[in-house]
């Protein structure tokens, strides 16, 4: 039987470069449900130890409240892969949630860091195990996601890289998300993001993963932002990765279940609640049949809304 999610709000998860420590107090302060302080992309290779000890340092030196922290670590293929994670479990103290693994490609990858993750854990003596977040981000993570979201204990949450893996697919785009204007119909523009999106949510709420949607990456475009995280929102996506602090409130209202879906999610549970009462299973409301499965869903919903009050 397949575990049910980590009960983390994860609306938004704002990207903060570790090269950047004046960012880190307002990261903190900010609105994001979570937080990755970046030393892949956005650190210049030179930069590379000077952003792993800013990170170190901030990890156990700012409050950063009742947020998700993670770290995004560089990949396992470069010289920097276990020195981030070396330093991160040694010298950052117990407040570090998750360390994010960038272009997974293979569920062999995250058996390896597992197995590093535990070996430092016990030389150190953690207080709690380190969670794994993992970023799929090229045609071979996609095609192999089913198996990653599988592959360690560790796993909290699956989170799709979409200008790498526009890349790796050959997709004809520089943007960083949204549509393309070349992938139409005569109805009008398409998702060409909607496979990846749905792939990674279903391999993630199937291994009882927190499925992340990409980020979007034209922060002055709030009505596209919107309209993207609805339609992540529609898939099942839980949240969706931030570039930029003034997308935060816009993805944490869209993520967020609205007044009228909380109490109408309530006004199911509570028909349901008699029905079962009456001996049935099943019962109408509003012109509508509703069933056990109406009970997970607004459960679900309920639950969402509460983390978030």
């Amino acid at each position: 039987m397949t575990a049910a999610p980590l009960a983390r709000l994860h609306r938004s998860e704002l990207a903060v470069p570790a090269i950047r420590p004046e960012l880190f107090p307002k990261a903190a302060a900010g609105l994001a449900d979570a937080v990755f302080l970046d030393l892949e992309d956005s650190v210049p290779e030179a930069e590379k130890d000077r952003a792993r000890a800013n990170a170190v340092a901030a990890l156990a030196g700012i409050d950063w409240g009742r947020k998700i922290l993670a770290v995004r670590v560089n990949g396992q293929d470069t010289p920097h892969f276990y020195k981030d994670v070396i330093a991160l479990l040694e010298a950052a103290g117990d407040r570090l949630d998750v360390i994010m693994i960038p272009k997974v490609g293979d569920p062999r990858e995250v058996f390896a860091a597992d197995l590093l993750f535990s070996q430092i854990e016990a030389s150190a003596g953690r207080a709690r195990r380190v969670g794994l977040g993992l970023v799929i981000e090229t045609a071979k993570g996609l095609a192999n996601v089913e198996a990653i979201a599988t592959a360690s204990p560790r796993n909290e949450s699956l989170h799709l890289g979409v200008a790498d893996l526009a890349a790796s697919l050959g997709m004809r785009t520089t943007a960083i998300g949204g549509l393309n204007p070349d992938y139409a119909s005569p109805a009008g523009l398409l998702d060409p993001w909607h496979f990846a999106v749905s792939r990674v949510i279903t391999a993630g709420r199937a291994a009882g993963l927190r499925p992340i949607d990409g980020p979007y990456g034209d922060f002055r475009d709030a009505e596209g932002l919107e309209a993207a995280a609805r339609r992540g929102r529609a898939l099942g996506a839980e949240g969706k990765m931030v570039i930029h602090p003034n997308q935060v409130a816009t993805l944490n209202t869209a993520f967020q279940p609205d007044e009228k879906e909380v109490v109408q999610a309530r006004r199911v549970l509570a028909a349901m609640e008699a029905a079962r009462l009456e001996g049935r299973a099943a019962v109408a409301l509003d012109g509508k049949l509703l069933d056990i499965a109406s009970i997970r869903q607004a459960e679900a919903m309920v639950a969402k809304a509460e983390r978030a009050a």
